[in-house]
């Protein structure tokens, strides 16, 4: 089949590379614009630009999908099938209506749980067994398709959100196949997403990261791993920040929240609203990364005080 992809994020990179290899005919990739990238800001292109133009796939990046540039030149490449994955644009009805046979979008997580940017955090975040990746028709509505296919992948214990998303990144490629296969052989209906069961869960920033010790031990562990590595997760000492890193444990102490409770094996414990949380590794805002007991250590004083 004739495909155009619409993809810019990480996660993507196995599936397009994948598809770039196999016997479908790649004709057009849409992209998000080369931004400046760390404290240098140099202008870096998406990898999937980069593996396209490699294959000799001709690229667009245009600021907005919605301009009727970039829509003549969807057109021009006549795509039977578009697939979109992480590309973060809002579509326009123009460009859903495009494609000769359909528009799918692979979403890392089981719809209609967890509609929105920050799917495999929430998943992560709730304590779920499970997630994966669904296939889905684009409509207007945000990740409101019918679903073509759903491929589960048990949580593994410990698992941080970029371990699952690079984990979720390698699976990725099945599910695009199988679904690029159920639409070469006819029109694929799918099933209607049930909207009582719908959750939104929209993009992380770093506030989203704040502990809460007045929550229980097991809540702030699971943000903990779920924000790692981005937006991360800190809490209050003093005047400054202090950056939780995992692993973490879930401890039993018990005391007021946020309060330091006495350890002698290099880890320093903090008290939640119930349980408490056994740090490993934090960071004090100005300061290297370092053990949890050799803050305790050095810091006793502003510990003392406690977290918040």
């Amino acid at each position: 089949m004739r495909l155009v992809f619409m993809v810019t994020g990480e996660i993507s990179e196995p599936t397009f590379a994948d598809v770039l290899a196999s016997g479908h005919e790649v004709v057009g990739l849409v992209t998000q614009p080369d931004r400046p990238v760390g404290r240098k800001q140099i202008m870096t292109a998406p990898r999937v630009k980069e593996l396209a133009l490699a294959a000799g796939v001709p690229v667009i990046q245009p600021e907005s999908v919605r301009g009727e540039e970039a829509l003549e030149q969807i057109r021009a490449w006549n795509p039977e099938v578009i697939v979109v994955m992480a590309y973060g644009q809002i579509l326009p009805q123009k460009l859903i209506d495009l494609p000769e046979r359909a528009i799918i979008n692979l979403h890392a997580s089981l719809l209609p749980k967890y509609r929105g940017a920050s799917c495999i955090q929430a998943a992560l975040k709730n304590g779920d067994a499970e997630t994966g990746w669904s296939v889905i028709h684009v409509v207007k509505k945000l990740d409101a398709g019918n679903v073509i296919l759903q491929q589960p992948s048990a949580i593994l214990e410990g698992e941080t959100g970029g371990e699952l998303h690079d984990r979720l990144a390698k699976a990725g490629p099945a599910a695009c196949r199988a679904a690029l296969e159920l639409l070469e052989q006819g029109e694929v209906v799918g099933e209607v997403q049930d909207e009582n069961l719908q959750s939104y869960v929209p993009k992380l920033g770093r506030k989203d990261g704040y502990l809460d010790f007045s929550k229980s031990a097991e809540e702030n562990e699971r943000l903990i791993r779920a924000c790692h590595p981005w937006p991360g997760t800190s809490a209050g000492l003093g005047s400054k920040r202090l950056k939780i890193f995992p692993p973490t444990q879930v401890g039993t102490g018990s005391s007021q929240p946020g309060e330091l409770l006495a350890r002698e094996d290099g880890s320093l414990e903090i008290a939640c609203g119930s349980g408490s949380l056994i740090l490993s590794e934090v960071q004090l805002e100005g300061s290297r990364r370092m053990a949890g007991g050799e803050l305790a250590r050095g810091h006793r004083e502003a510990l003392e005080v406690g977290l918040k």
